[in-house]
């Protein structure tokens, strides 16, 4: 795996940590520490795909990107190197939510709920989990029913927050007819 660095306008596309390291270390009014050093390694041994934005002083940060890509041209090409396989299974995977199968289906799904607390005269979010069986023609409009139904009810804040159809915390089970 490769790394893409970014620390604003300078980039570059290195093959190891330590050419990363060697990359910001030349920059100007950039000072390599322990803990960019610790984190840049956490990030390149770790299974995360994100980008990662790393501190380098206060409000100021670089991003780094895993990414197969060989060159910087090839990086820029596949769009935050992405491949085209990723690409792929990416689209493969939003055409199974739009695939037509009408029938019953288990949506689960946890969202951040806004609950008032009273004692503090505040609100905070809590993880709530919500599991129900919905008529639909796809997973796309079981999901779309879901939010819909759960935004109408008086008892959820309009401040609440759902996850998208792609988060892990949303899950649907086919049942059938």
């Amino acid at each position: 795996m490769n790394l893409y660095i970014r620390y604003f306008d300078d980039e570059t596309l290195v093959y190891s940590v330590e050419e990363a390291l060697n990359f910001l270390s030349s920059l100007e009014d950039f000072e390599v520490n322990d803990e960019i050093v610790t984190e840049l390694e956490k990030f390149m041994s770790s299974s995360a795909m994100y980008p990662k934005h790393i501190k380098v002083r206060a409000r100021s940060f670089f991003i780094a990107i895993k990414t197969t890509a060989t060159t910087m041209e090839e990086f820029k090409a596949k769009g935050a190197g992405q491949t085209k396989m990723e690409k792929a299974a990416q689209n493969e995977a939003l055409a199974i939510y739009a695939k037509s199968q009408p029938g019953w289906y288990e949506a689960k799904i946890t969202f951040k709920r806004v609950v008032f607390l009273p004692e503090t005269q505040k609100s905070k979010y809590v993880d709530t989990p919500f599991v129900c069986k919905v008529w639909s023609n796809s997973a796309q409009e079981c999901y779309d029913k879901v939010i819909s139904h759960l935004r109408s009810r008086q008892d959820i804040d309009p401040r609440s927050q759902f996850p998208s159809i792609k988060s892990p915390n949303f899950d649907f089970n086919y049942l059938g007819e």
